[in-house]
């Protein structure tokens, strides 16, 4: 499994790698999430309260990261947001019960995973411009 995940991620700098924590209940039952001391729920080092369980799949990579602070720390590219058009896709995780959700879903779910009903930080919002585009065009 963690082949398949270094030949997908060849943009993660080699100096922060010992930064990026994997739980093994998280590799059990979560998609891989990079992130700077992740604990098993996705929180890292920037957003670290009970609330925040939420990872992002970015649209520039393909891949999840806790937060867009460690997208900037681990990869050497910078984040793309999804197009309105594309927010059907899986791109959220709840990092409590592994719930894929769309951006559409993860938009609409009032902060709340709609699988286990755990709260996500209200917060978020402030955050979505940077992942989610915010223009009506797509």
């Amino acid at each position: 499994m963690r082949s398949d995940f270094s030949q997908r991620n060849s943009s993660v700098q080699s100096g922060f790698q010992d930064a990026v924590f994997y739980a093994k209940s998280m590799a059990k039952m979560h998609p891989h999430v990079l992130g700077v001391c992740l604990d098993p729920q996705t929180r890292c080092v920037h957003y670290n309260t009970a609330l925040d369980i939420v990872a992002i799949k970015m649209k520039c990579c393909g891949i999840y990261y806790a937060c867009k602070e460690c997208h900037d720390s681990l990869a050497d590219h910078a984040i793309e947001v999804w197009p309105k058009c594309e927010w059907d896709q899986a791109a959220v995780l709840c990092g409590v019960c592994g719930a894929e959700l769309s951006i559409r879903q993860y938009l609409g779910c009032f902060d709340k995973c709609p699988h286990c009903s755990s709260p996500f930080n209200p917060g978020c919002h402030r955050h979505h411009p940077y992942y989610f585009e915010t223009g009506s065009h797509c």
